[in-house]
């Protein structure tokens, strides 16, 4: 699938309509973590240097379309303080997304300038994907650019149903950075190809997995989700996680031709009394759980095993930890794990969501190839689903 991109489009002196995804952590009013902001620079930088009006839209949280409270703690204008401090220069705010205020706003914007609208989402009618909305806030701009992966998966009206509105509709820089990594890695990786897979459910990677199978060299599974698949292998997994429901699933996937031969799963595991950071905890050496433990960790052999597999690969595919990373206990192996990616010679794509919070815990975020913004989209992307976000996107034209 190939998009027009922000590069392709002359943008001088035209209102742009920029889907930013700054849905980033607060607390007390306060940004904690500024990666996403930080990750769409590059394409504010190009739209300031080609002398375009840089209208951004974002949501921010999941706000109760009603409440006074919601509108107070969940308001962008934080985030247009940050992006100004980046940048060096003023970022407008607007209180509102739509309606008069913001026409006038957009009226009085000079070549250069950026006005961040309020939170999207404070109108039910943009996870609606209502029409009026999406043509309300098309009115503001002459071109619309998407930079926002991590809602690339969602048809919502700053998503999708502008796109019916405006045209161009391009890629900003971060999606298409994004778009290339993910469809490189699905349409030809270099190989050995492997991917990891972590988290907690089965049910969360079922068509994921079904997608990797014949695809990739190895397939490595940890966390919570291969207690489901020992379990249906007829292993004790003693009190861990499991989704009996799932067990079909997991075995008519062990049972596929060629499973024993492409997919890992763990040899041992680092084990606790109870979901506890504190629990008694220690090492398993066996593919079995006694009972009265569960399974928190890959073990060490496990992580030795991985290990082996990430140092021989020329691409890795990462989505999920690989245990509890939140408890120091049990972090070890998702750690060992992002520690062995960062030191192999492969091009590294990590999958955004608790990935991202992982590899930043073992201090080598700076060291992979790509980390992707959006969990649930670049998940939904590998599963070869298409992202209404990306579809509505004017096609290129060679």
């Amino acid at each position: 699938m190939e998009k027009l991109e922000l590069k392709d489009i002359d943008v001088g002196g035209k209102r742009v309509l920029v889907r930013v995804d700054f849905n980033v952590p607060m607390k007390d009013g306060k940004i904690t973590d500024e990666t996403r902001i930080t990750a769409a620079l590059p394409t504010l930088l190009a739209l300031i240097n080609a002398d375009a009006k840089i209208i951004l839209v974002t949501h921010l949280g999941r706000p109760e379309v009603d409440s006074a409270t919601d509108r107070k703690v969940l308001s962008t204008e934080p985030i247009a303080i940050a992006i100004s401090r980046k940048l060096g220069t003023r970022v407008a705010h607007v209180d509102d997304c739509i309606g008069e205020s913001v026409q006038r706003a957009v009226a009085s914007m000079r070549n250069g300038e950026i006005l961040l609208l309020e939170n999207v989402r404070f109108y039910a009618e943009e996870t609606a994907n209502d029409a009026a909305f999406a043509a309300q806030l098309a009115s503001l701009a002459d071109v619309y650019v998407n930079d926002a992966f991590g809602t690339a998966h969602r048809a919502h009206a700053s998503t999708e149903g502008v796109t019916h509105h405006l045209s161009p509709c391009a890629t900003g820089l971060l999606m298409a950075r994004e778009i290339y990594y993910l469809s490189t890695t699905l349409e030809d990786p270099a190989r050995p190809y492997v991917a990891i897979l972590g988290g907690a459910k089965i049910s969360d990677k079922i068509p994921l997995i079904e997608n990797l199978l014949g695809k990739v060299d190895k397939l490595l599974i940890g966390g919570g989700m291969a207690y489901t698949f020992l379990s249906a292998m007829g292993f004790g997994i003693g009190n861990s996680i499991v989704e009996t429901e799932k067990f079909d699933v997991a075995r008519s996937l062990v049972e596929r031709e060629g499973f024993s031969d492409s997919i890992l799963l763990p040899v041992d595991h680092v084990v606790g009394k109870t979901f506890d950071p504190e629990t008694e905890s220690r090492v398993v050496s066996k593919r079995s759980i006694p009972d009265g433990w569960q399974g928190l960790d890959i073990g060490p052999q496990t992580g030795s095993t991985f290990g082996e597999q990430i140092q021989a690969a020329k691409t890795v595919v990462w989505n999920g930890p690989l245990g509890v990373y939140e408890f120091e206990k049990f972090a070890q192996g998702t750690i060992s794990v992002a520690k062995q990616i960062a030191g192999s010679e492969s091009v590294s794509i990590i999958g955004g969501g608790d990935c991202v919070a992982a590899i930043q815990q073992a201090g080598v975020a700076d060291r992979m190839t790509h980390i992707s913004t959006g969990g649930g989209a670049s998940l939904e992307f590998l599963e070869g689903k298409p992202l209404p976000g990306l579809v509505a996107l004017t096609d290129r034209v060679r």
